[in-house]
């Protein structure tokens, strides 16, 4: 399951990319690497109907729990409109998460987890499709998500049965909701993604090595809890 992802593109540059898929905003910077808990932007409809993008944590968290703390990070795609967990996000909250890269994770003996980076070889950015809600707590309002996910394609179902719903260019406006849809048409876009070999996959260097860990790089990495949050799928 895909446990990591950057968006190391530039706004402005993924603005002209995806042909206005949302309006940038002056402030927007470009978040670099995410992990469960951390912060992504996400690509949704506002009140009006149109396009904006927001900031989100990754995860899902418990509903009245004293802190948030995610339990879900993915969804399946054949379950999301039924999981009552994920059925009024499906329905209601859809939204587009842009990425250059994203992980997926091969098991080791010892269970210990081999990391590998998937990306296109044009390195153009890839639209994964997600859900999001608004967690209240102790936080505040916080506007969170999850990926979907499908079958893996063959290249990636050489180290692990799952990955991300990629979406299509002509899936988009269906999936944000800009087309009236019967939901069980919104669900078809839900689809495994043929690389067609148009796409690299890459043993994820590890810095542990190089460089003790400090404060931050634990904060930023989070590498031990993720291992067993990956393996929690809905």
């Amino acid at each position: 399951m895909c446990g990591k992802f950057t968006q190391l593109v530039a706004w402005e540059d993924a603005f002209v990319f995806f042909s206005k898929l949302a309006e940038p905003t002056p402030d927007e910077a470009p978040v670099v690497f995410a992990t469960p808990m951390r912060s992504a932007r996400i690509i949704r409809l506002d009140e009006a109907g149109k396009r904006e993008s927001a900031v989100m944590r990754w995860g899902f968290s418990k509903p009245g729990a004293a802190s948030f703390k995610p339990d879900h990070m993915h969804a399946r795609s054949e379950t999301v409109d039924s999981r009552p967990t994920f059925a009024e996000s499906f329905a209601e909250r859809r939204g587009i998460l842009m990425v250059d890269t994203f992980n997926e994770g091969e098991e080791q003996p010892g269970g210990k987890t081999k990391q590998w980076v998937i990306r296109p070889k044009d390195r153009k950015p890839i639209a994964l499709a997600v859900i999001w809600e608004e967690w209240e707590g102790d936080l505040g309002i916080v506007p969170c998500f999850i990926q979907l996910t499908v079958p893996a394609n063959p290249l990636i179902a050489k180290i692990t049965d799952r990955m991300p719903a990629i979406l299509r260019e002509n899936d988009w406006k269906i999936w944000l909701g800009e087309e009236d849809a019967p939901l069980t048409d919104v669900k078809a876009v839900l689809r495994t993604f043929d690389d067609e070999g148009n796409w690299d996959m890459s043993e994820q260097s590890s810095s542990k090595a190089a460089k003790p860990k400090t404060k931050s790089q634990m904060d930023l990495l989070i590498e031990d809890r993720q291992a067993g949050l990956e393996d929690r799928v809905d």
